[in-house]
């Protein structure tokens, strides 16, 4: 009787303990996000810059659209070599979730401005929805997730398109050569553009972000690149979010890389069966290809590296990024292959 006591006790102990544990570390982000929404309600919008009527020389330009009359802002990268007499590459670079377009064209995480100015593409990053002036804080909606963007149920296929518009307007695009590149929630995001926009985008690529859409109706076949970490703790290899997520409300069950590519190769009438096209010390690469159109789906799976993208550096978080892959010269190198 006496040991059946101490193990009620026992219990009864550990179950207070573990409400109160709980109920403290939910005051304690309510108080966090309070003092983030104080801090950012602050921040004025981004600085946007003066264009008559086009672009013609390289550098940093940021943008702004009016969308449902809210502002939407986006910085477009014009390469060194851009001649304004030749109609040249466009790529959309799609930040993650809770990001900004700051970050994405951050040259010390993602390398994609100097990568750019060596192949010679545009590269544009669009702000997610934000409910800040700052556009901080970010998400997109790729349907099943994230955040502000999908709860509000958010437009940001047509922003996408409006983007391209806007910089079409403004420089030289080989309209038949857009592509689409994305982290994380920009990787979903990259997914629902290959399901709503296909007659704009000739390929995308995703970096540990799988297909969350609610539906997919694309008009015509574009070829797809997956790249995903197995060990990533965030966007989990075998479905499911993982422990990091700060208010899991704002995200989803994540579909599996498996699910994923599944689901494309099945859809895009890709042979069963891949070709292993890459294999080294921590990474591989499996191609299958030719798919309806002589498209390709393309999935590339790092062993390490966790939530992040392959070669660059992580913003945030513990996970050294894997060197056994890099992103940039894999996305290049796989749209290269779809240039007209």
């Amino acid at each position: 009787m006496k040991t059946l006591f101490v193990i009620a006790l026992t219990l009864i102990f550990h179950f207070s303990y573990n409400v109160l544990a709980n109920e403290e570390l939910g005051w304690f982000k309510r108080k966090i996000k309070d003092r983030i929404i104080r801090n950012q309600n602050t921040k004025p919008p981004p600085q946007v810059s003066t264009i008559e009527k086009e672009i013609t020389k390289p550098g940093n330009y940021t943008l702004t659209l009016k969308m449902d009359e809210a502002d939407r802002y986006f910085k477009v990268h014009i390469p060194e070599s851009y001649n304004k007499n030749i109609p040249t590459p466009l790529i959309i670079a799609l930040h993650g979730g809770g990001g900004d377009m700051e970050t994405q064209s951050q040259e010390e995480y993602y390398h994609l401005i100097s990568k750019s100015n060596k192949e010679g593409f545009l590269i544009a990053f669009p702000n997610g929805y934000s409910q800040f002036p700052s556009g901080k804080f970010a998400t997109w909606n790729a349907g099943n997730c994230c955040g502000e963007a999908r709860d509000k149920k958010i437009d940001d296929v047509l922003f996408i398109k409006e983007v391209v518009k806007k910089i079409s307007q403004l420089v030289n695009v080989a309209q038949n050569n857009i592509f689409a590149i994305g982290m994380s929630n920009g990787g979903m995001m990259a997914y629902r553009l290959a399901c709503e926009a296909s007659e704009i985008f000739k390929a995308i690529a995703s970096v540990a972000g799988t297909d969350n859409t609610t539906y997919c109706h694309s008009k015509k076949t574009i070829s797809i690149l997956h790249i995903h970490a197995k060990n990533d703790d965030h966007v989990l290899y075998q479905g499911g979010a993982g422990k990091p997520f700060f208010d899991r409300s704002k995200v989803t069950e994540f579909t599996s890389v498996p699910a994923t590519a599944n689901k494309w190769i099945k859809k895009m009438k890709c042979p069963k069966q891949p070709q292993k096209v890459l294999k080294n010390a921590g990474a591989y690469c499996d191609s299958y290809s030719p798919c309806d159109g002589d498209r390709e789906f393309k999935v590339c799976i790092t062993q390490d590296g966790g939530h992040s993208w392959p070669g660059g550096k992580t913003p945030r978080g513990t996970n050294k990024n894997s060197t056994a892959l890099d992103a940039n010269q894999e996305i290049w190198d796989f749209f290269k292959k779809q240039l007209i």
